[in-house]
């Protein structure tokens, strides 16, 4: 993925990918989760499946970007640094 990181690219990012899709959706559940401590995972799984299409488009950026610092190549990594 060498397109510069917005709205527009990360959604088709994680259309395209289900690999992509998968992993975005285990960070951003684990972020979820992290915000209700309280619950018990039966009340958190049903809270899921009613804040997961607004969380997931609301946080695609980051989990692509996310997704990209933990797997790019580290040469990738160090050229796109160096043309800041």
């Amino acid at each position: 993925m060498s397109t510069p990181l917005n709205m527009h690219a990360a959604r088709t990012a994680l259309n395209q990918d289900d690999r992509l899709r998968q992993w975005a959706e285990s960070f951003l559940k684990a972020r979820a989760r992290a915000l209700e401590p309280t619950m018990t995972d039966e009340e958190f799984d049903k809270h899921w499946l009613y804040i997961r299409p607004e969380t997931m488009h609301a946080g695609a950026i980051e989990a692509v970007a996310a997704y990209r610092s933990l797997n790019d190549d580290p040469q990738n990594s160090a050229a796109e640094k160096s043309s800041d």
